[in-house]
């Protein structure tokens, strides 16, 4: 079955479905619907009384979402919020524990196509935005203009492992003092006459410092740690979690969480017995990521970098 869309192509949903392990009336989480890709699948797969909260923060992505899946009713609440509150807000519609849940922490491909929303190193005449949640005031052009120079530089190297983030913030920071950086086009120009001829030639020179901008400008990386384990917390025994990132720093705080979750005690070796009191939450189902297949590669090239890991709560 497929679900792709003009709006977003799902990732690796053959995938997500068999570990999700879907009940026909689970109650299930997704915590960054999207264009709704991943949550049609559950909500099929879940029928005919399985129940899907759909969180995103983004006003086009929650529009179309819950437009395209009116047609499961009430199986289906789509709330405006951010996954980092994903237990919030199951507290608030009154669920205590959930059967599985799924974070696809990739920027959706409607909102990299849409130029407008100047999330796009090829959308030049745009404005720089990059904001997922409109209602926010902090932009990408704020960023650039206004970010000191070592600000910009550990962003871009610790968000984007852009090697030559010193050399890009020092030309960004020379530019702005003679005009206020506009439009994305402006920002992948100062980003190509900062790097060597060959880094150009091998792939899009900006790819990495727009990644970098749009991980600060919404706060992806922050609380991550919290929201992954607070979420654990929300799965019922036997209940699984999915989440995809997309580069490396997402990933190892998702593995790095996951490896703490699965460790019973933390005391020193030295002690005669356990003092620390932890005890093993989850056993994590994936040693290894799980990668796209070739064939969704070439099907859809955002799916080149994706990795997805799987917890099952105990």
């Amino acid at each position: 079955m497929k679900y792709d869309t003009q709006y977003h192509k799902p990732i690796m949903v053959d995938e997500i479905q068999n570990y999700l392990n879907l009940k026909p009336d689970g109650i299930y989480l997704d915590g960054t619907l999207g264009g709704g890709g991943h949550s049609e699948m559950i909500l099929e797969m879940s029928s005919p009384n399985g129940r899907l909260i759909g969180i995103d923060k983004d006003d086009d992505a929650h529009k179309f979402a819950a437009e395209r899946l009116a047609r499961f009713g009430e199986r289906f609440t789509p709330m405006k919020n951010d996954y980092l509150y994903a237990s919030q807000v199951l507290e608030q519609l009154g669920i205590d524990l959930i059967d599985g849940a799924l974070l696809d922490l990739g920027v959706s491909s409607f909102q990299l196509d849409n130029f407008e929303r100047g999330f796009s190193y090829r959308s030049e005449d745009a404005v720089l935005d990059m904001r997922m949640d409109k209602s926010l005031t902090f932009t990408a052009k704020d960023l650039v203009n206004q970010y000191s120079f070592e600000e910009m530089r550990d962003i871009f190297f610790k968000y984007g492992e852009e090697k030559f983030s010193n050399k890009i913030a020092s030309n960004i920071e020379k530019y702005r003092q003679e005009k206020t950086i506009e439009t994305c086009g402006e920002l992948v120009e100062i980003i190509r006459n900062s790097v060597p001829a060959k880094v150009r030639r091998e792939g899009h020179p900006a790819k990495k410092v727009f990644q970098a901008i749009r991980i600060e400008v919404n706060g992806e990386i922050k609380d991550l740690e919290e929201a992954v384990t607070n979420l654990v917390r929300k799965l019922k025994v036997g209940g699984r979690l999915c989440v995809i990132t997309f580069h490396s720093l997402e990933d190892r705080i998702v593995k790095n969480v996951f490896k703490e979750l699965e460790i019973d005690c933390v005391c020193s070796k030295a002690l005669p017995i356990c003092v620390c009191n932890k005890v093993k939450e989850v056993k994590i189902l994936t040693k290894k990521p799980i990668i796209a297949t070739d064939e969704e590669v070439q099907r859809n090239s955002r799916s080149t970098s994706a990795k997805l890991r799987v917890i099952e709560k105990l």
